[in-house]
This record gives structure tokens, C-alpha cells and sequence, in this order.
């Protein structure tokens, strides 16, 4: 969220706008009926959604669901990773694009320093929290703080290297900018042997180096992975996006405040599904540029 244009003037949505919890857990109940097991919460930042370990009690509770995780940046993981996992959180993806101070609090456009990362980190793990670490490759600002990253954290993590997308309006995407993954295996210092992967439409290719460490590799604008794609977004309006791409999302809000019973969710959410044909990571070239959801609406 640029501070250029979510600054301390922005008129943020009040608190009637967006879905209470009990709404946000009827939808993810409809969701569970069409065959979903996995939750996400994620944001901008989930962590600041006051009361947040009480919603993830609410999804714990829903019958057939194997697993709840989050994607944070980290800085509220000290004081919540404990209730979190104590309402039935499972695991934390954690934001972090270099160990470097500066260039880090340059990425993160706020002068976080990375330790404030790295105990937010230890305080998920201390909490019994499954942890794994996403960094964003974009190349003239982070691609020299790769190995550095991947070196310091191999051994107790799980890193992710995704490269720079063209997700929503603000963050200046430029094809040029765009380091390959293939690049970063390069980058890391090579030796590394693909995995196969643990489920179909798993968004990240698995590699192991030779002491059989794991990383992944996120290459939606090299590789693109559409076809395989099983996510759908709802945000905190109660809008439903198949794609981390769309321009138009499906109203659910309305229908729930209109008195909908949950057949008439799922018939929606069914037509939605059935009828979706998102492919912006295999067409960005030559769909042009066009206006998206903003990824603070809907995550990652």
C-alpha cells in the first residue's frame, strides 16, 4: 500500500462496509459445501483486524476444512502468534525481501528494519506455528540480497522466491524488472534439483539443493500457471475474485444482507466458479495494460 497514495489522509471503508466474521464464516462454509479445505487470511495486513484469533476460531469450526494459514508481514506476530494458533491457526507465510536494512525498509516503503521481521518469525515458531518466508525478486533493488536471505534461513525454512508481478495499479511494474526464476537458482548458487509437487494447482515449483533443503520458486510471469489455478479471493467487502488479476469481482455482501439462504450462495458462487476464464498471467502481453484489483484488497 504506497504511503503516495494511502497516506494518513486516505479515507479507509468504515466498519459496516466490510464483512463481520459471522458473515465471513457463512461464506467460507458455502465455499467448504463446493469442495474447499484450505482457508487463507491474508490482506493488506490480516494482523490488524482487531480480534483477529476469534474469526479463525469460527473457520476451525467449520466441518471438512484440513487446513487454516495467514500472510502477514510479521510486525504483530510477537504479540498474536500465540492466540492465533491457540484458535486453530496452523501456519504463517511471512513477508521478508532482504536481511539488508536498507534495502529492505526501501522495498517495504516504511524503514521497517528485518529484525523486527525475524522475531516475528521466532514468536510464530515458539508458538507451534508452521512457518514460511516469501521474497519478492525484483531486479536493481534485491536480486544482490538473495543468497545472503537464502543462506541465513535454508536451514529452518522454507524460502520462496516469487517474481515481481503486475499485481494492481501502484507499484510501477516493468517487464525489465522481472528477474527469471531460473535466474534466481543461478543466483543462489546453483546445484539444485526440482521436486515434484505435493498437490495439483500448487502455485510454487519445489527444489532441493544437495543437503536436501527446500525452496520454491513462484514464476507467474515466466511460467504462468492458469490452468492449474484452483483460488478464488473474497475480500473484506464481500467480493469474490478468481483471479489475483480481475478487474470485476461478484457481489456476495449484498445477497447475504438481502436475507439469502446458503442454497443461494452456493448456486451463485457455483455459476462464478463454472464460468470463470481467467488467464492474465499467460495473456499480459498481449491483453495490454488495463485496470486490476489492488492486491491489498484481496492478497497474494
Amino acid at each position: 500500500m504506497p504511503a503516495e497514495v494511502f497516506g494518513p489522509q486516505y479515507a479507509f471503508l468504515p466498519k459496516s462496509e466490510l464483512l463481520s466474521f459471522e458473515e465471513i464464516e457463512r461464506v467460507a462454509r458455502v465455499f467448504v459445501r463446493g469442495g474447499v479445505r484450505k482457508l487463507r487470511l491474508t490482506g493488506g495486513e490480516p494482523l490488524l483486524r482487531r480480534d483477529l484469533p476469534e474469526l479463525v476460531a469460527l473457520l476451525r469450526g467449520i466441518e471438512d476444512v484440513d487446513d487454516i494459514a495467514l500472510t502477514t508481514n510479521g510486525l504483530l506476530l510477537p504479540s498474536l502468534a500465540a492466540p492465533l494458533r491457540e484458535a486453530g491457526l496452523a501456519r504463517v507465510t511471512v513477508s521478508l525481501d532482504a536481511l539488508d536494512p536498507e534495502v529492505f525498509g526501501r522495498m517495504n516503503g516504511l524503514g521497517v528494519h528485518p529484525e523486527r521481521i525475524l522475531r516475528g518469525i521466532e514468536a510464530a515458531l515458539d508458538a507451534g506455528l508452521g512457518v514460511k518466508i516469501n521474497t519478492v525478486v525484483q531486479r536493481g533493488a534485491n536480486e544482490q540480497e538473495l543468497r545472503p536471505l537464502w543462506e541465513a534461513l535454508r536451514d529452518r525454512h522454507v524460502v520462496r522466491f516469487i517474481e515481481f508481478m503486475d499485481v494492481g495499479n501502484h507499484n510501477g511494474w516493468d517487464m525489465t524488472e522481472v528477474v527469471p526464476s531460473r535466474e534466481v537458482l543461478d543466483l543462489l548458487g546453483g546445484g539444485f534439483e526440482a521436486t515434484n509437487a505435493n498437490y495439483k494447482g500448487e502455485v510454487a515449483a519445489r527444489y532441493r539443493d544437495a543437503q536436501g533443503r527446500e525452496l520454491g520458486l513462484i514464476s507467474s510471469v515466466t511460467a504462468p500457471f492458469c490452468g492449474d489455478c484452483s483460488r478464488a479471493r473474497l475480500s473484506a467487502q464481500g467480493m469474490l475474485y478468481t483471479c489475483l488479476f480481475a478487474s470485476d469481482g461478484t457481489d456476495f455482501r449484498s445477497l447475504l444482507r438481502a436475507g439469502a439462504d446458503d442454497d443461494a450462495l452456493f448456486t451463485l458462487l457455483s455459476e462464478v466458479w463454472s464460468g470463470r476464464k481467467d488467464r492474465y498471467s499467460e495473456e499480459r502481453f498481449e491483453v495490454g495494460a488495463r485496470r486490476k484489483i489492488e492486491m491489498s484488497h484481496i492478497g497474494g
